[in-house]
């Protein structure tokens, strides 16, 4: 393997900021919430219908601990009977505008790496 002198020098405390954020995102289910928020899916119900298997407790987690980083804002409505909305914070949406690339990649390649267990098989 050759070294890739385009990419940006990463010193020990830039990488484990990146590790960090990388194990986030990694999470099973957050970018999924994630998206489902960045495309107007904002009370609670409508996150669990929009990331197909994902369950109350899950989802209640994940948007627990989404919310704990800075990601994603929790909005108490004082209404009757009281709303909930989520929301993605400045730092949220830029996360989710970063993993754009990675999207399209998935979308250009995906087919080719598919799922572990079908690579194996071939």
């Amino acid at each position: 393997m050759t070294d890739a002198p385009d990419l940006l020098h990463i010193d020990d405390e830039a990488c484990r900021r990146f590790l960090s954020s990388a194990e986030l995102v990694g999470r099973r289910w957050s970018p999924g919430i994630m998206l489902a928020i960045g495309r107007g899916a904002h009370r609670f119900s409508a996150i669990v219908a929009a990331v197909d298997g994902l369950s109350d407790r899950m989802a209640a987690q994940r948007l627990r601990e989404l919310e704990a980083t800075g990601l994603v804002e929790r909005r108490v409505i004082p209404t009757t009977p009281v709303q909930v909305r989520y929301e993605l914070t400045q730092p949220g949406l830029e996360l989710l505008r970063s993993l754009q690339p990675l999207a399209a990649w998935a979308h250009r390649w995906g087919d080719v790496v598919g799922e572990p267990e079908r690579a194996a098989a071939s």
